[in-house]
């Protein structure tokens, strides 16, 4: 059985993981560390930091017979491009299932966010995995992708401190809005934390919000080769 350490900044990402893979044959070993957006806003603090923080914890879950590491915080998984190099595992982003499918479907991308400090170290990533080549050697430019981000505010806070009704409703209130604003983009709830409040606004509106969730299981099964039970 494939073992994949899950390398999360909050403990609610955890069901969210567990319940997408369940139908699969593979253990899931969870890390769980906050201080990196608790130490975000500090005057001395510096992308340098994040850095070392990351690269520290994947070469950790790799040394504990991880057999692969999925990273569902955009802000660690921002800087994966320098730090997952340097891991003998497979490392993916909790992003990568939506960078393939703006490689593969150019149109316009909303995309949301909570978390404030996550935002430029994302949208650097889309803008780099834009420019590279996808599996069949076909090169993308980003003129052919056009993204925007939104943050939808006062509502990271809720969430950090255990409030998670009252984030579930601010965002769905925020990623409906954006919905009925931007009707002729793909709106992406960027972040993990916000997966349950995409299928909320579906199920309750019809409004389809991509979320991190949406193809992570099947990128997943052709990624690692995963087996369903």
């Amino acid at each position: 059985m494939m073992t994949i350490g899950c390398f999360h900044a909050h403990y609610s990402n955890i069901a969210l993981i567990e319940e997408t893979l369940a139908p699969y044959e593979v253990e899931l070993v969870h890390y769980v560390d906050p201080g990196l957006d608790r130490l975000k806003h500090d005057a001395d603090f510096t992308e340098a930091v994040t850095h070392e923080k990351v690269s520290q914890t994947l070469q950790w879950i790799a040394h504990c017979h991880a057999d692969a590491i999925l990273v569902t915080c955009t802000l660690f998984a921002a800087v994966l491009e320098q730090e997952a190099q340097h891991v003998p595992v497979p490392v993916i982003g909790i992003d990568d299932p939506l960078l393939q499918e703006m490689q593969q479907n150019p149109g316009k991308y909303i995309l949301a966010f909570t978390n404030p400090a996550t935002i430029e170290g994302t949208m650097a990533r889309v803008n780099l995995a834009l420019q590279q080549e996808d599996a069949d050697g076909q090169r993308h430019e980003a003129v052919t992708v056009e993204t925007e981000a939104v943050l939808i505010p006062g509502t990271f806070e809720l969430i950090m401190r255990g409030d998670k009704e009252g984030y579930l409703a601010a965002v769905s209130t925020g990623l409906q809005q954006l919905a009925e604003q931007y009707p002729d983009s793909t709106v992406v709830a960027a972040q993990l934390s916000m997966a349950p409040t995409a299928a909320r606004v579906k199920s309750d509106t019809g409004m389809a919000i991509y979320s991190p969730l949406a193809s992570l299981a099947a990128y997943l099964e052709k990624k690692l080769s995963l087996k369903q039970c």
